[in-house]
């Protein structure tokens, strides 16, 4: 048995050897493709999904705004969560051959904490609200219970979380829906022949608040309330992301819960299954993009029509709509991605695409958290004050600079280091020990 020094020793972070480069590549494509995903909240505050509030219909920027929605939304957090899942069990398998007894499980909740203070720090002092690695820190902890089950079992526990995330998402619309039709009926009542009771007016106030929260020029007035908070001094900026931070975190994680486990539980049963490192059979990955992106973009298509339909009031949607199909496209849709690029993996073809994204993968942590410190200098009123500026389309023209940046400095660092900084941090923090850092340092790590 170990003591406390050689435990010390032992418990090192995963060399280069030990590195799985399919692995790193998606994580790589997945951490560039959340700022896909996350731009338009950043550069177009309030007006990120409703393409109304700017006249945008008919324009590049409307067309833009549908291929995003249509295809990538919400898939790469999808990805990013299926890795994460695969993480843990990479992460404790690997320390429980060299440790023993409860260590193994001491430095995996130490690594979690951390993560959960780093999620805090992008929250609250990049003032990044959307920040997702509080939620990870949080369920990852769930997730350790479940590291031995077999991929039968993930999978299953897959279905029971997609069940309660499709469960949940209709609950809502069914509890708004119930607003609506019940204030409407009370509304048709003659009130000069009968009063209404005071529930009868509680009913109806809540409809009325529901129904003049969503008309256009209420709509427009807090787009323009957000972009001036957004680009405000950052005293100001941070009063205003705080506070919808603070009071969002549960609700947030409400939100999140199901959606970031399934995910997990994927992650887990595909990696122990091969999936997620390519050695499963190839016909398995195209009926995963056939079954996926066929279906997933077809319920995708018929998600966004309504919404279209309504001229983004969400109280005209919610009247109009009997069941709310996002979270089962964006399922299929991140199932059928994935699928498409592990063929593109299994195809040889793309070999140099993958090689481009491992050392972006390897900084994944670094990479986000810079995503958040470029955008808020670029966007926020404490850099340039940008929010709001730009064109929908413009936006993505600003990502694409970013990931141009992000993929050099990968690969430049990584010539020089071991880890990216905070992936540095983050593990010197976790085995509470510093890690060699420079490629020449005595132990090379990765």
């Amino acid at each position: 048995m170990p003591n406390a020094i050689e435990t010390s020793r032992l418990a090192a972070p995963v060399n280069t050897s030990e590195r799985i480069n399919i692995i790193d590549s998606l994580r790589g494509i997945a951490i560039l493709g959340i700022l896909l995903m996350n731009i338009p909240a950043f550069g177009l505050p309030g007006t990120a999904h409703d393409p109304s509030l700017r006249n945008e219909f008919g324009t590049i920027n409307y067309y833009t705004w549908f291929a995003v929605d249509w295809f990538p939304e919400g898939s790469q957090r999808a990805l990013f969560s299926m890795l994460f899942g695969a993480g843990i069990i990479l992460f404790i398998s690997r320390q429980e051959k060299k440790l023993d007894g409860i260590w193994p499980a001491d430095y995996f909740f130490r690594r979690q904490l951390w993560l959960l203070f780093f999620g805090l720090f992008d929250a609250y002092i990049l003032l990044w609200y959307g920040d997702i690695l509080f939620d990870y820190a949080c369920l990852g902890m769930i997730m350790f219970a479940f590291r031995r089950l077999s991929p039968k079992k993930l999978l299953i526990g897959a279905g029971v979380c997609f069940l309660l995330m499709l469960a949940r998402e209709n609950r809502d619309l069914y509890l708004d829906k119930k607003v609506i039709h019940r204030g409407e009926a009370i509304a048709t009542q003659d009130t000069s022949v009968t009063k209404l009771t005071p529930l009868q007016k509680e009913y109806h106030g809540a409809m009325m608040e529901f129904k003049e929260r969503n008309e256009f020029d209420k709509r427009i007035k807090r787009m323009e309330m957000s972009i001036l908070k957004t680009t405000t001094t950052y005293e100001r900026l941070y009063e205003y992301r705080s506070n919808i931070y603070a009071e969002g975190v549960m609700k947030y994680l409400y939100y999140m819960l199901w959606d970031v486990l399934l995910f997990m539980f994927i992650g887990m049963a595909f990696f122990k299954m091969g999936i997620l490192t390519g050695t499963a059979p190839t016909r398995l990955y195209a009926l995963l993009c056939v079954i996926g992106l066929g279906l997933g973009l077809t319920i995708s298509y018929f998600r966004l029509q309504p919404m279209i339909d309504a001229k983004f009031n969400w109280y005209d949607y919610t009247k109009n709509v009997n069941f709310s199909f996002y979270e089962l496209s964006r399922t299929l849709r991140a199932l059928g991605i994935f699928g498409l690029i592990m063929l593109m993996f299994k195809s040889g073809w793309f070999n140099w695409l993958f090689k481009l994204m491992r050392p972006v993968g390897q900084m994944a942590f670094t990479n986000y958290l810079t995503q958040s410190i470029i955008c808020g200098l670029f966007f926020y009123g404490v850099g340039l004050g940008m929010a709001g500026s730009l064109e929908r389309h413009e936006v993505y023209l600003f990502v694409g600079a970013v990931w141009l940046v992000q993929i050099i400095w990968s690969h430049i660092w990584l010539r020089y280091f071991n880890f990216g900084p905070m992936e540095w941090l983050w593990r010197s923090l976790t085995y509470w020990k510093r890690q060699p850092f420079k490629k020449n340092s005595t132990r090379t790590t990765t």
